[in-house]
């Protein structure tokens, strides 16, 4: 550690954490520091697609948090998987590539009174680092750092569920990144050749790692932000301090700190720096700093309810999978040709539609897979099958985030409160009837579908909704924690451009600012929202934004 004095200090090098550090280190004259709690993304099983099966409930690439136990999940925990790597989620997470709808970023705008969250004035930020594999047209961007290709694989199984979707009244579609996602198609994925594609790739490497004025350090803990007043009674993040694994460091940070590490680390570092709910803090015996009670509020998250068909008469990943002539056989083709199971995302075939008729706007996603399991980490079922994961877009339960103690090693209480309301109960309910309706069609009948999970014989709003928190599992977006808003809303967190009320020189930049959960996968949109704020700090210090 040379030097314990930057212009910018980042904390987090995940999603955003990396695009920050690249946009920030290129101007020369500005020290940037990227701090990482996780090792270097040097983990052989990150690199290839189908290792997020070994990188998830693995401590060497996730952080291990579980949720509390919840009442709309009948009780249960879920394991809740975070990236604790050099890439964050972008190295652990599905890969999918997903905006979400215009109308999630519209929404945006209204909440904040700032029409630069709009669709139109957003496309522009997800179109800057976007390398789209067929080129650049009026929603897409070419020669980007994030590359975004088509899936090296298909499945007759999954060639005939979206066949049926289309029969049930579910439109095809090629790309699911125009504004208006309804339809049914594979998803697009942010790989290389059949390689994961991370942001520790895309946007350290190799560019980062040759800049004289970037330093990056790994497995380095920040047990809090300091916070001065200044003289005119206002407070100001001048720093942080940071565990090393050997030693207790100060570091300044001259112009911002960059408060970068997801939904759930960052209301943490935030209520362990005395900024949050002054109850909550005053219980632990930590000294208000500034009473924001929406730190760690307005946990929102995508619950997918996981629907599993027994088959006949058609291949599926746990019979192949479960032979050694199977695992030669895929091993085989990823090695030569980078193709076949081994490049799968974990979730192939991709749906919006409506959980019901009369809606304006589709409010459901599903993701198909060739196969099933208990839960993500348990071995595959020794039938064919197909996992037919719907979840709600847009859920009105929230949940929380909440220190346990004064100490940085302890994980926080998440309670995401899953299917909480009645709205989304409903929802619950009405989209495995849907799902139903899929199956029943034409398209799949050869195959002789048959409902393993959770079961044929449940039919009314109340059994469904308890069978959902049956088989319901986090599909890993959590969001809204820090959520930004407008000054008189007393729950914001960051304003529009993402500054912590009440704290200078201190920006949240993560999932966590979203004021509501985007309608799809939350990893691009991160991005998307990284671009911007790198645009407004270089802004702010009279430097050139790329």
């Amino acid at each position: 550690m040379s030097d314990t004095s930057f212009d910018y200090v980042i904390i987090g090098g995940g999603t955003a954490g990396c695009l920050l550090a690249n946009r920030l280190s290129a101007d020369p004259s500005k020290r940037v520091l990227l701090i990482e709690a996780g090792r270097r993304d040097d983990y052989h099983w990150i690199h290839i697609p189908v290792g997020y099966l070994y990188c998830i409930g693995n401590p060497r690439t996730d952080w291990l948090y579980s949720t509390e136990a919840d009442a709309g999940l009948n009780g249960r925990q879920l394991r809740y998987p975070r990236g604790k790597t050099l890439g964050g989620c972008s190295s652990i997470n599905g890969m999918i590539y997903m905006r979400g709808q215009a109308r999630d970023y519209d929404q945006w705008a209204q909440i904040t009174g700032d029409a630069n969250w709009t669709w139109e004035r957003c496309l522009p930020y997800f179109k800057k680092h976007e390398d789209y594999y067929k080129g650049a047209d009026a929603l897409h961007g070419e020669g980007g750092e994030w590359r975004v290709e088509r899936q090296r694989l298909r499945w007759d199984v999954l060639d005939a569920f979206a066949q049926a979707a289309q029969q049930a009244g579910i439109p095809h579609s090629e790309d699911f990144n125009r504004g208006d996602n309804e339809g049914v198609g594979y998803f697009q994925v942010n790989q290389k050749h059949g390689w994961r594609w991370n942001t520790a790739k895309a946007f350290l490497r190799p560019i980062c790692y040759g800049r004289p004025n970037f330093e990056m350090w790994t497995n380095a803990h920040v047990m809090r932000l300091v916070v001065d007043q200044q003289a005119d009674g206002s407070r100001r993040c001048t720093g942080v301090e940071v565990w090393t694994g050997d030693e207790q460091v100060t570091v300044q940070a001259d112009r911002e700190v960059l408060l970068c590490a997801g939904s759930i680390g960052s209301p943490q570092i935030l209520q362990l720096s005395g900024i949050g709910p002054a109850p909550l803090l005053q219980s632990l015996g930590i000294a208000v700093v500034q009473d924001l009670p929406g730190v760690g509020a307005n946990l929102q998250d995508h619950l997918q309810i996981r629907a599993v068909f027994k088959v006949k008469g058609v291949a599926t990943l746990n019979t192949l999978a479960n032979s050694w002539y199977g695992k030669l056989k895929i091993g085989l083709e990823y090695a030569f040709k980078r193709s076949g199971p081994m490049s799968m995302a974990p979730s192939q075939l991709g749906a919006f539609t409506r959980s019901s008729p009369e809606l304006p706007y589709p409010n459901i996603e599903y993701h198909v897979q060739p196969l099933s399991l208990d839960a993500f980490g348990e071995p595959l079922h020794d039938f064919n099958a197909f996992t037919a994961s719907v979840c709600n877009l847009n859920p009105t339960s929230r949940g929380t985030v909440r220190i346990r103690s004064k100490s940085f090693g302890d994980a926080p209480l998440i309670a995401p409160n899953y299917l909480s309301t009645a709205q989304d109960r409903k929802v619950a309910a009405d989209s495995l009837r849907v799902t139903r309706r899929i199956v029943q069609q034409p398209a799949l009948a050869q195959y002789e579908p048959q409902e393993w999970r959770p079961g044929a014989q449940f039919e009314s709003d109340e059994d469904l909704a308890r069978l959902a928190g049956d088989i319901a599992t986090t599909i890993f977006h959590p969001v809204g924690t820090t959520r930004m808003g407008q000054d008189d809303d007393p729950m914001a967190v960051v304003d529009s451009q993402l500054r912590v009320r009440g704290v200078a020189g201190l920006r949240v930049v993560d999932a966590g600012v979203m004021p509501t959960i985007t309608s799809g996968n939350t990893n691009s949109p991160t991005l998307m929202m990284a671009e911007k704020a790198a645009e407004w700090i270089l802004r702010a210090a009279g430097s050139r934004a790329r």
